[in-house]
């Protein structure tokens, strides 16, 4: 969005990502709420970020958008009948707990400025590569 030259709708949103434009809605919705995004209703409308990319975070957005979390393991039962089961899951419980306090704070460090730019060299790496100039 932020190489785009003015809105863009949910529908182009949604077939950027390969999903279904009300799926866009709800998540733009929330970061709309969380005041990173804006949007503009009429012809012209659409979605524009509304914040400065070097000030948001990985953290800011998950934050904003409240899912999904961040491992998808864990306990599969949350009070099991088995002892063995519950022993292993006392074991983990700690260790998912760091995991995932580590991961949260490593987002607060990466900003979408800093996705900006990679994105950007491997853009330009590939374009590169496509027409023969790989360095």
């Amino acid at each position: 969005m932020a190489e785009h030259d003015g809105p863009m709708t949910s529908e182009a949103l949604g077939q950027c990502l390969g999903t279904n434009p009300v799926v866009v809605r709800r998540t733009m919705g929330l970061l709309r709420d969380a005041g990173l995004v804006r949007a503009g209703r009429g012809p012209a409308g659409g979605w524009r970020i509304a914040a400065d990319l070097a000030q948001v975070t990985l953290r800011q957005l998950h934050d904003a958008l409240g899912e999904p979390a961040v491992f998808a393991i864990g306990n599969r039962h949350e009070t099991p009948e088995c002892l063995v089961e519950q022993a292993v899951n006392a074991a983990l419980d700690g260790a998912f707990a760091d995991a995932e306090a580590l991961l949260l704070e490593r987002f607060s460090h990466v900003t979408l400025a800093d996705l900006a730019a990679d994105f950007a060299r491997r853009h330009e790496a590939r374009r590169a590569e496509r027409n023969g100039n790989a360095t």
